[in-house]
């Protein structure tokens, strides 16, 4: 499944900004913004926003939690919380 370390590594160091675009579950439907990532790291605490088809987060410095500042149209907060493990604001 993965074959190891990439140019990524390279496009996180030193960046002002890194904005993940991913998918809010697994095709089984699993979340997959969780507490802790569980692959191998690109970069460790260098996240700014996740923008996902359910909703959009984004934390102001790499000390505080990610603020759900946006959500799909249709989607409800309380959907996001069901298919969410990772600590969010809202």
């Amino acid at each position: 499944m993965i074959k190891g370390m990439g140019g990524a590594m390279d496009l996180v160091a030193g960046v002002k900004k890194i904005i993940v675009v991913m998918e809010h579950v697994s095709k089984n439907g699993d979340p997959k913004f969780i507490p802790e990532c569980t692959l191998p790291l690109t970069g460790k605490n260098v996240v700014d926003m996740i923008i996902t088809d359910l909703a959009v987060f984004q934390r102001p410095d790499h000390d505080s939690p990610f603020k759900l500042i946006e959500l799909a149209p249709g989607v409800t907060a309380e959907d996001v919380r069901q298919k969410t493990t990772a600590h969010y604001v809202e």
